[in-house]
């Protein structure tokens, strides 16, 4: 097998490793489905499931990588305005990365403690990121750009935890971005003076 056909199989397994967890979650809650179920519904070996995604909370969050290195690791010039354009180009798109999901995998999440902390601890990731790149730009800026990049993603996660309970709410998702849009539109224009130069 070609290691392009090897990836995609990869890639493959571990997309159905997450549907068929995240279908479980739903139905049955996440605290009460084990790994060995998941691992039967998927037909895959339990090592399968636990290689692909290490801790169970990851079955959820399969997107992880892509959320906290987003907007990070896309930004080319300006962080904030770079994030800004980024961030409408997202909520357009009824992304997952701004907090688009079906109401019952946002009821899973509310509901269970684990995925509630894990999601916090995306964010927090997510922060760390663009603090670090933020940092490695302005060296000699002491603390200035650690607290920047906190602002910048307090915005994110406000956003994002106002599209997740909008979604909770049962709003349909174009109600949501037009109800979410000019709010965030508001949030950027007033944190636009705290990033000065970054």
């Amino acid at each position: 097998m070609s290691e392009g056909l090897r990836a995609q199989k990869k890639h493959e397994t571990r997309k159905n490793i997450s549907d068929v967890a995240t279908r479980l979650f739903i139905r049955d809650g996440f605290e009460d489905v084990t790994i060995a179920e998941i691992a039967a519904e998927a037909r895959v070996a339990k090592m399968t499931v636990t290689n692909h995604f290490p801790r169970k909370e990851d079955l959820v969050f399969d997107i992880r990588a892509d959320f906290t290195a987003w907007p990070s690791e896309l930004i080319h010039d300006s962080v904030f305005h770079d994030t800004r354009e980024l961030y409408f180009e997202l909520l357009d798109a009824q992304h997952a990365l701004v907090g688009f999901s079906g109401r019952g995998f946002a009821r899973m999440i509310k509901e269970s403690p684990v995925l509630t902390n894990a999601l916090h601890e995306l964010h927090r990731e997510r922060e760390a990121n663009l603090a670090n790149l933020l940092t490695g730009r302005h060296p000699g800026d002491g603390l200035r750009p650690v607290l920047a990049a906190a602002h910048l993603a307090t915005l994110l996660r406000v956003l994002f935890q106002d599209v997740f309970d909008r979604t909770l709410d049962g709003q349909p998702r174009k109600d949501i971005v037009d109800a979410v849009w000019p709010a965030a539109e508001q949030a950027f224009d007033q944190l636009e003076p705290v990033f000065g130069g970054y």
